[in-house]
C-alpha cells in the first residue's frame, strides 16, 4: 500500500483541518480526578490486553503545552479533545481545561471539546449509569458547568463521542467499560445517551452556543452474499450501526421496531428533545466497512472483539484489501460510499458534515502505511465533496499514540510516536506528510 506522489486535491475555502484525542486516553494525572468506569474496568484482571492502565497515559496534563505546540506546528486549524467528567468532579478539575483552552487560543488553534468520550464517573455508574434516565439530566447539568467556564473562548462543541460503540461494546458485549453483557437489553443506554445529547444541547443553547455537533461512528454494511438470510442480517446490522443513532437525531424517530424497545413513557417527547434544534452539524467517525452474514455457530473473534453466538448476524472478514494493525480492512472507496449514502438517505434533513475521526493503527515511526491510508481517505473524502456532499471539516485520529482502551498500549494511532516509558514525543513520517499537505491546501 503506497500513497500517490500527486498532491491532494484542494478542499473548499474555510475547510476545517484538525486532530483529535480523548481525555482518558492521554491525560494521566489520575490523582487529579474522580474515578471513572474505565479505572474500575481496567483494574479487573484480563480486561486490558497488555495489563496496562491509563494512570499516566501520555501525561498530557503535565505536558499539554508541548502537545499544543505539536498541533500548531502541524498546521492544524483545530484540536478536538474531550473534557473528563471525572476530572470536572474533582476540586479545581476545570482549571486544567482553562489552561488548555488558553494555550490553544494563544497558539491560534481552535479548541473543539467533546463533553463525553466514554469515561463516565464511577459515582454516576453506581447510580445506574446510562441505563438510568437520570444520567441524561446529570449530563446536561455537567454540560452547563463546563460551558459556563469555557464558553467565552470555545465556540464549537461536541456532546457525545460514539454512543453506538459505548452501547454495544460497553453495555451489550462487555468488551469495554462498564463491562455489561446485556445484548439487546442494552438499548436503554442508547436512548439515554441520545436524551443526554438533547438535554446538553439545550444547556449549550441557553449559554449562547450556536455551533453544536455529535460524533457518531458509521460505515457501509455489505451483505456476505445475495442470499436472503445474509441480506436480512446485514440490514439489521446496518440499522444498529448506521441508523439507530442517526435516525432519532436527524428524523426524530427510531428505525422501525426499535422505538417500542426504548424505556420511558414518553418516547415521542424524548425524540423531540433529541432532534429539535440540537445539531448545527453532524460528525462522522469512519474507519472501515463491515461484511455481515446470517448467524453462525460459536463465538467469533473479530477486530479484537469477541462476538458471542446467539446474535442475529455474524461479521465476516473482508478479503482483498490491506489490513491495519487492528485487522481492519483499508477501503477508501467505502468512505465515499458512506458519505453519499448519508446524503441520499437524509436529504435536506442532513446538516453539514464534519469528519470527527478518521485514522489507522500502524506501528513504527516511518509509517508509510499511515500516509497511504490518509492519502487514500482524503481523496475519497474529496470525491464525496465533488458529488455534492456538504463536508466542512476533517479530524485525524489521533494526534499521538495513546491508551487504546481494551488494547492498552498495543495499538498506535498517532501522528506522533509516544515512548510510554520516557514520554518522549517523536513526530512520525505521517506527521510531516500531513503538515506538508496542509501547507499545500493553503498555498
Amino acid at each position: 500500500m503506497t500513497a500517490t506522489s500527486d498532491a491532494l486535491p484542494t478542499f473548499p475555502p474555510g475547510f476545517l483541518w484538525g486532530v483529535a484525542t480523548s481525555a482518558h486516553q492521554i491525560e494521566g494525572d489520575v490523582a487529579g480526578r474522580a474515578r471513572s468506569v474505565w479505572d474500575v474496568f481496567g483494574a479487573e484482571p484480563g480486561r486490558i490486553r497488555d495489563g496496562s492502565t491509563a494512570d499516566v497515559a501520555c501525561d498530557h496534563v503535565a505536558r499539554y503545552r508541548e502537545d499544543v505546540a505539536l498541533v500548531r506546528d502541524l498546521g492544524a486549524d483545530a484540536y478536538r479533545f474531550s473534557v473528563s467528567w471525572p476530572r470536572v468532579l474533582a476540586p479545581g478539575g476545570l482549571d486544567f481545561y482553562d489552561r488548555l483552552v488558553d494555550e490553544l487560543c494563544a497558539q491560534g488553534v481552535r479548541p473543539v471539546p467533546t463533553l463525553f468520550h466514554w469515561d463516565l464517573p464511577t459515582e454516576v455508574e453506581e447510580a445506574g449509569g446510562w441505563l438510568e434516565r437520570d444520567t441524561a439530566a446529570r449530563f446536561a447539568a455537567y454540560a452547563e458547568t463546563v460551558v459556563g467556564r469555557l464558553g467565552d473562548r470555545v465556540r464549537k462543541w461536541i456532546t457525545l463521542n460514539e454512543p453506538a460503540e459505548h452501547t454495544l461494546l460497553g453495555h451489550a458485549l462487555g468488551e469495554h467499560a462498564p463491562g455489561r453483557k446485556l445484548l439487546f437489553d442494552a438499548l436503554p443506554a442508547a436512548h439515554h445517551q441520545l436524551l443526554g445529547h438533547g438535554l446538553a444541547a439545550q444547556a449549550l443553547r441557553a449559554a449562547g452556543v450556536t455551533d453544536i455537533g455529535i460524533a457518531n461512528s458509521h460505515g457501509p454494511t455489505w451483505p456476505a452474499s445475495g442470499e436472503r438470510a445474509d441480506v436480512e442480517a446485514a440490514e439489521l446490522y446496518d440499522v444498529i450501526l448506521n441508523r439507530l443513532f442517526s435516525d432519532p437525531l436527524l428524523l426524530g424517530r427510531y428505525p422501525d421496531g426499535f422505538g417500542e424497545l426504548m424505556p420511558g413513557g414518553d418516547v415521542d417527547g424524548d425524540l423531540r428533545t433529541i432532534s429539535e434544534s440540537t445539531l448545527d452539524w453532524y460528525g462522522i467517525n469512519f474507519y472501515q466497512p463491515t461484511k455481515v452474514g446470517a448467524p453462525g455457530t460459536g463465538d467469533v473473534e473479530f477486530s479484537g472483539v469477541t462476538l458471542p453466538s446467539g446474535l442475529p448476524f455474524s461479521v465476516r472478514h473482508i478479503e482483498g484489501h490491506p489490513l491495519t494493525d487492528f485487522g481492519w480492512p483499508v477501503v477508501p472507496g467505502a468512505f465515499t460510499e458512506l458519505l453519499v449514502s448519508f446524503r441520499d438517505r437524509y436529504g435536506d434533513r442532513l446538516p453539514p458534515l464534519v469528519i470527527t475521526e478518521n485514522g489507522c493503527a500502524y506501528d513504527g515511526i516511518d509509517d508509510q502505511e499511515r500516509i497511504a491510508y490518509l492519502d487514500g481517505h482524503l481523496r475519497a473524502l474529496h470525491r464525496a465533496v465533488e458529488a455534492g456532499v456538504d463536508v466542512r471539516g476533517y479530524f485525524v485520529w489521533s494526534l499521538m499514540d495513546n491508551f487504546e482502551w481494551a488494547e492498552g498500549y498495543t495499538k498506535r494511532f498517532g501522528l506522533v510516536h509516544v515512548d510510554h516509558t520516557t514520554q518522549e514525543r517523536t513526530p512520525k513520517a505521517s506527521y510531516g506528510w500531513l503538515r506538508d499537505a496542509l501547507r499545500a491546501q493553503r498555498a
